[in-house]
């Protein structure tokens, strides 16, 4: 075999291959017994026939066409490995010239990882916010937890903001009514908001028994953004009542005797977040001073793929929390073209991010054991909300375990830059990162237990 390579831009290459045809020898009869064990001949028992009567038999040209299909992917691979390049999609491959006892020559484009120096990653320097928690923080959660031990007491007055009500909804168009436009006897606290356009609003001030009609919007279904006349009627209202937060209260709620030990102990938890969130923080922060100091040639194509696909997921989550785009983007105070210009940023620095810390992981030489692997794939069932086996049969049966391989690779490489790093917050203090795990994930270990149920996929 004879190839050649022509870098038709930094990460799209073009394979010129030439195979002689002695060596499409062993394809050849690979392509004979195979067609031999597809016909019946008589006088030859299946799988018996000669390449001669099969000659005859069928035409030189499906066997040729078999061997050729055999022999391109094999010479494909050996090409890329003799110029040393990484694909990273589908080749296209063109046969430019094959005759019977002649050179075979085909090409082969395909969008492969660019070439670049890896920059020193080494005493990177990056700064992030302080972890502050304030009596506000801590209130906040306090007034939450009352609330899961608040009762709700029928109240004979007007609802207002913050009260529950039991009520049900019906939209028109046109006078007529929307088909699955109705939902009854449903409780909802006014103020919540996350519903229809205009609800809380209508509600204050109903008691039960009472209606009332307003414009809106429809949030799902066919004719989502569909203008509307809805009709609430309340049925009923609570009011939500708190228990008082003391000792006895903090006994009932929790496992501490005093509302002081239990005070302390949300300040404790609330800072434990927030010292992740900067950890985490922290990492992005190191890896923007990272692509900061390289310039990456990207493939269009991979970020084409990878902006259509995140803007797909956007597009999904907003129809599942009954928001269109154009709401979404209301309540973010951005354009269309702001929020597209974010999304590209954002796609191009994660297929930038890709490609550095590739280089990195296979510059340090790192490996993963089977005890990493099973720890990753829980934390990515968990992720998902799936079972740990379930989901590490569908990673195995659908052979995902490279992509996870090259996560946890990944992973490595930028706990390595972060390790190396020195990050401080604004105060000028050095940030502890010992909650960023060894595969550059934050938080906390998985437990052990979990990692076992995964351990014999």
């Amino acid at each position: 075999m004879k190839s050649a390579v022509e870098n038709l831009t930094p990460t799209r290459a073009k394979l010129t291959v030439e195979v002689p045809f002695e060596e499409l020898k062993p394809s050849l009869d690979a392509a004979y017994q195979k067609i031999a064990q597809q016909i019946n001949v008589p006088g030859f028992r299946r799988g018996k026939v000669p390449p001669a009567v099969i000659d005859r038999q069928v035409g030189r040209g499906p066997v040729l066409d078999e061997a050729v299909n055999a022999v391109v992917p094999q010479q494909y691979m050996a090409a890329l490995a003799e110029h040393d390049l990484e694909p990273i999609a589908q080749p296209e491959i063109e046969v430019t010239k094959f005759e019977d006892n002649e050179t075979l020559e085909f090409t082969a484009e395909v969008d492969v990882k660019p070439d670049f120096e890896v920059p020193d990653y080494d005493g990177l320097e990056a700064e992030v916010e302080d972890v502050e928690v304030t009596d506000a923080d801590v209130e906040e959660q306090v007034q939450a937890l009352r609330e899961r031990f608040g009762t709700l007491v029928p109240v004979e007055r007007a609802a207002a903001e913050g009260d529950f009500v039991t009520m049900s909804l019906t939209a028109a168009q046109d006078g007529e009514p929307v088909e699955g436009g109705e939902v009854s006897d449903m409780s909802y606290r006014v103020g919540r908001g996350g519903m229809i356009e205009g609800l809380d609003e209508a509600l204050v001030g109903l008691s039960a028994g009472e209606e009332k009609s307003f414009d809106s919007e429809l949030v799902g279904g066919d004719l989502v953004g569909t203008p509307v006349q809805v009709t609430v009627t309340v049925s009923a209202v609570q009011e939500q009542q708190l228990p008082d937060f003391d000792d006895e209260f903090a006994q009932l709620a929790s496992e501490f005797d005093t509302a002081e030990e239990l005070t302390a102990d949300v300040r404790e938890r609330l800072g434990r977040g927030k010292r992740l969130e900067q950890a985490a923080a922290a990492r992005d922060a190191v890896l923007e001073a990272l692509l900061e100091k390289v310039s990456i040639p990207l493939p269009e194509t991979m970020v084409t793929d990878e902006l259509n696909a995140r803007r797909q997921n956007v597009e999904q989550q907003l129809a599942y929390a009954g928001l269109t785009m154009e709401k979404y983007l209301e309540d973010e105070g951005q354009t269309s073209e702001e929020f597209e210009a974010d999304l590209e940023r954002r796609v191009r620095d994660a297929v930038a991010a890709q490609f550095v810390l590739d280089k990195i992981a296979k510059k340090e030489e790192f490996g993963i054991d089977q005890a990493e692997l099973s720890e990753h794939l829980v934390r990515r069932a968990q992720q998902s909300g799936q079972d740990p086996q379930e989901f590490a049969n569908h990673m195995f049966e659908h052979n995902h375990i490279p992509e996870l391989v090259q996560e946890i690779l990944r992973g490595k490489a930028l706990a390595t830059v972060v390790e190396s790093a020195t990050v401080k917050d604004a105060s000028g203090n050095v940030v502890d990162l010992k909650n960023l795990r060894p595969d550059g994930t934050v938080g906390e270990p998985v437990a052990e237990e979990s990692t076992e149920e995964t351990a014999g996929a």
